[in-house]
């Protein structure tokens, strides 16, 4: 069993749903969003994209 948690930042690297998929069955376990940087658009566009590949890929990563 895994201890270690992999968090990771949504960001432009990421706005790729491919990549985010990728993240997400290689072992993401949480996602974050730094609100310090981008706009509010941005960020809705972001956190829609993770919840649209979330449902596709079947995980509960919050």
């Amino acid at each position: 069993m895994r201890m270690t948690k992999i968090i990771c930042t949504l960001g432009p690297a990421v706005d790729d749903e491919k990549i985010l998929e990728k993240l997400m069955l290689k072992g993401m376990d949480v996602a974050r969003i730094n609100f310090s940087h981008g706009t509010h658009e941005e960020h809705k566009r972001r956190v829609d994209t993770f919840k649209k590949v979330r449902r596709k890929v079947g995980l509960p990563i919050p």
